[in-house]
């Protein structure tokens, strides 16, 4: 299999979803703006989307997708691996289900663990929004865990596209509501609510579409015969670790979320709009990489293919720092413009730019540390060691915590984004150095001298930025946005013409990175 094309492809996708979900959010700003109940909003969503990264896309796909591997590559019999499909299937969703209930139910306490500021007696027309909107969107994790175990096993078959496409749904479907729903229920904002449990059955059809296209959906199953099976508690056993492992990355968002609803008003909103800014590199680069090296690293592992284990690694570190450090830089040189570009309309002013520019900023020190991670961390997963990165995340979840108590009381939300970034590098590092312990990342030759073309690049790529777009005051009102947006493309596609440029000049080119091998 063609790594470079798999992942171009995840990558491409993720591009669609990325830019769905950037339109998604420019139409959330010129309708809503930054206020108190986008906070309310936002707050709201962040709870089923933590616990679904909790127990779905994070700890049951590091635990599922390598020992489903090992039973497809190891088992003769096709039965056995319907028969595991079929129990992990009932299992995940009895479990979710009663979460979802509970959750339901206990929403009110929710969303003060949540977001306490909401607490205060002049509040409470937010708080009680929070908690509408959580309620309505609770059962969300259901589909979504649902949808997380048809892309684990879609991923294991080598079928990359539909998982890639599905938040496409989820995008429109928001899109949508903000446009044509918002007028008819008692509150506007209420309507993204409701968009989000729309798009989630939306993506869990046609993700239930495609594995049924394979003769793998999943069959109907006792649930006590799902939880006594030996492979479901497994996986029960690799996601234990796991779910501790993810839980401290939620717990840190958790408490960034409860300290920024003490800040000033916005700041949940300014936030998740930088968040969504980060989610564009990360995704293109780290998830699709993450996606295609998990499985194919399962097999290498199950094939007792040590050298290859490693160059698979290598591969994607060294796609990471090509693709990972100019968007980087790009995002600290141009964080005014891209803000401006895509969010100021409307409601959404110019003192919204500044703040979520800072956040931007924040959030792109760390940039490369995200990345990383999310190529760093499979390494250990092909293995099965899932304990590993969990006690590097604990040692993180302090570490950022410290960086909060130093950092928000000057820089407010932006130093909630600047420990993130922080703690990611002092994550990837921590990852890097225990997988060389392990032997089970060797290096080759060449690094230095590959890290010495990209900061060359990266020069000529940063002065290029300034010659084009250095003086453009991005918010002035006497810029159209056809005039920012051109002009943003214009300094973007300079600098990153100058710095690939470079990399072909200094004789760097496209087939170096085809294939998991070392170049150099």
């Amino acid at each position: 299999m063609n790594l470079f094309r798999a992942a171009a492809t995840i990558s491409s996708l993720t591009l669609l979803s990325r830019i769905t979900g950037l339109a998604r959010d420019i139409i959330i700003a010129r309708t809503f703006g930054a206020s108190a109940l986008t906070d309310a909003f936002w707050v709201a969503f962040r709870i089923p989307n933590l616990l679904r990264r909790l127990f779905a896309e994070g700890a049951f796909t590091q635990a599922f997708v390598p020992i489903l591997a090992e039973v497809k590559q190891t088992s003769q019999d096709t039965a056995a691996v319907r028969q595991t499909i079929d129990r992990v299937a009932m299992a995940l969703f009895s479990a979710l289900s009663i979460i979802t209930l509970v959750g339901i139910i206990g929403a009110p306490l929710v969303v003060l663990a949540i977001a306490s500021g909401l607490s205060a007696t002049d509040r409470a027309a937010e708080y009680d929004a929070a908690v509408w909107m959580t309620r309505v969107m609770f059962p969300y994790i259901v589909c979504m865990s649902l949808v997380s175990f048809a892309s684990g096993v879609l991923n294991t078959w080598k079928r990359f596209a539909v998982p890639a496409f599905t938040p496409v749904l989820l995008n429109l479907s928001m899109i949508a509501a903000s446009v044509w729903l918002s007028g008819y229920v008692s509150q506007p904002i209420y309507a993204l609510a409701l968009g989000v449990m729309i798009g989630g059955l939306a993506q869990l059809a046609v993700q239930w579409w495609a594995i049924s296209r394979l003769g793998l959906r999943p069959r109907l199953a006792s649930p006590t015969d799902a939880f006594a099976d030996k492979t479901v508690r497994r996986v029960m056993r690799q996601m234990l670790p796991a779910t501790l492992g993810v839980s401290v990355a939620q717990i840190s968002i958790l408490i960034n979320t409860n300290i920024a609803t003490w800040l000033a008003p916005g700041s949940v909103t300014w936030l998740s709009f930088a968040d969504r800014l980060m989610e564009f590199p990360t995704a293109l680069i780290g998830v699709a990489l993450g996606t295609v090296l998990l499985p194919t690293l399962a097999k290498a592992h199950a094939d007792q293919a040590h050298d290859d284990y490693s160059r698979l690694l290598g591969w994607g570190m060294r796609l990471v720092f090509v693709l990972g450090l100019p968007a980087a830089l790009a995002m600290i040189m141009l964080a005014d413009g891209l803000v401006a570009t895509l969010f100021q309309y409307g409601a959404f002013s110019a003192q919204d730019v500044y703040q979520t520019q800072l956040a931007v900023m924040a959030y792109a020190v760390g940039l490369l540390g995200l990345l990383l991670v999310k190529i760093l961390a499979p390494g250990f997963y092909g293995k099965q060691d899932i304990k590993t990165p969990v006690k590097i995340a604990i040692l993180v979840l302090v570490l950022t915590q410290l960086f909060n108590l130093a950092l928000v009381p000057t820089l407010a939300h932006a130093g909630l984004a600047l420990a993130i970034g922080l703690g990611a590098c002092i994550n990837a590092l921590a990852l890097y150095v225990g997988l060389r312990r392990r032997k089970l990342y060797q290096p080759q030759s060449g690094w230095w001298p590959f890290l010495g073309k990209l900061v060359l690049a990266l020069a000529v790529m940063a002065s290029a930025m300034i010659f084009i777009g250095g003086d453009i005051d991005w918010t002035a009102q006497m810029l159209a946005s056809w005039q920012r947006a051109g002009w943003l493309a214009l300094t973007l596609g300079g600098g990153f013409a100058g710095y690939l440029l470079t990399l072909w000049m200094l004789g760097m080119r496209p087939a170096d990175f085809r294939r998991a091998r070392d170049p150099f």
